[in-house]
């Protein structure tokens, strides 16, 4: 493995594997899971209402009908055409509360609807076979007075104002890509991640929702991302949420990186894999670097929130070990409080009564 890798942009998506479950899309039939993996026609349905009533939706639809082409999918936008799937966006000047449609730490995420923004935003969904199904995104403007915001920047229409902004937040925030995630269109994200005009941004993007759709496929991209500096920490984290296959491989960043961000990352993907899979090949390698000479805090801050992932009785002692360490340092360091919040959730994970029983 290669060493010696420099810092990692990756830290832009952080969040996003732990934030999310695919388990939050156990409610499809499986019907609907093999009619959403081969969608291809997507009828785009555009609203804009503003305060004197229904808007110009023209401007919004362009951005959201060439966003969708850019990926491959034959656009329409008329419900007499034919179409495998309905995406629907609804901008408005002053948002209406729809109530929650995300399920479990999904509501937590940014682009979530918010219960507490009432200014100009974006809600999009989309409707498989006459059904809206429960997923819900939301793109927000950095203000939230519509007509303050006009009247600052010299705009005769707050209305128009709004739809503007909001135009560009469409034009910014990547919803075709987590769309073809949702449909588990994984062929797709890793054609666009091997483009040539594929930003690095996005490919952060797309290997991090290939760790959410758990999409073994994408295992042989993640190993080749490895050998990138900026996409090697989000790789190493998808792996994990993958499956078994990535153990050596991150064992092996963990035990040989002479980056710490790096280490961090391949420590978190052994926690997924501990979480998701229940593998004890992860636990020695991870209580090997848990106090090793010279480790990183925010490495070792990862490995035992890794450990607390798949509990284990040979995890308490070294873990209790650390913790009387801990407890000597008297600082207001947040790395160290961290560290010391990870040990302590670790500890409760893994000392148990059943486990001495």
């Amino acid at each position: 493995m290669a060493r010696g890798w420099t810092s990692i942009v990756a830290a832009l998506l952080l969040g996003s594997v732990a934030g999310m479950s695919w388990a939050s899309r156990d409610y499809f039939t499986q019907e609907q899971r093999e009619q959403l993996t081969k969608v291809q026609t997507v009828l785009v349905e555009v609203l804009a209402l503003t305060d004197k009533g229904a808007g110009d939706a023209a401007p919004l639809a362009e951005v959201v009908v060439r966003r969708m082409a850019d990926l491959g999918y034959t656009v329409v936008t008329s419900g007499a055409q034919p179409h495998d799937v309905v995406v629907k966006v609804k901008c408005e000047q002053r948002k209406t509360w729809e109530g929650t449609s995300t399920m479990g730490s999904d509501a937590d995420l940014p682009d979530s609807p918010s219960r507490t923004w009432k200014g100009p935003a974006c809600q999009l969904t989309y409707v498989l076979g006459g059904a809206k199904i429960k997923w819900q995104k939301e793109v927000r403007t950095d203000f939230e007075d519509a007509v303050a915001a006009a009247q600052k920047a010299n705009a005769d229409d707050p209305g128009l104002y709004a739809m503007t902004r909001l135009k560009e937040r469409l034009e910014q925030y990547d919803f075709p890509v987590r769309l073809a995630a949702e449909w588990g269109q994984a062929d797709r994200l890793l054609k666009l991640l091997d483009a040539s005009g594929t930003n690095q941004l996005r490919k952060l993007k797309i290997i991090s929702l290939l760790g959410e759709m758990l999409a073994d496929e994408a295992m042989p991209k993640l190993k080749e991302a490895l050998k990138d500096k900026n996409l090697a920490g989000q790789a190493a984290e998808a792996m994990g949420s993958i499956g078994k296959d990535g153990i050596p491989i991150l064992i092996d960043i963990l035990q040989t990186s002479k980056d710490p961000e790096l280490q961090a990352a391949a420590a978190k993907g052994l926690g997924h894999v501990g979480g998701l899979h229940g593998d004890p090949r992860i636990i020695p390698p991870l209580l090997q670097m848990l106090d090793a000479p010279g480790i990183d805090i925010r490495v070792q801050t990862e490995i035992a929130w890794a450990l607390g992932k798949l509990p284990d009785k040979q995890s308490v002692e070294p873990l209790f070990a650390l913790d009387r360490k801990l407890q000597k340092i008297r600082t207001d360091d947040p790395l160290v409080k961290k560290l010391k919040e990870a040990v302590f959730w670790a500890i409760k994970q893994c000392y148990t009564e059943d486990q001495y029983s």
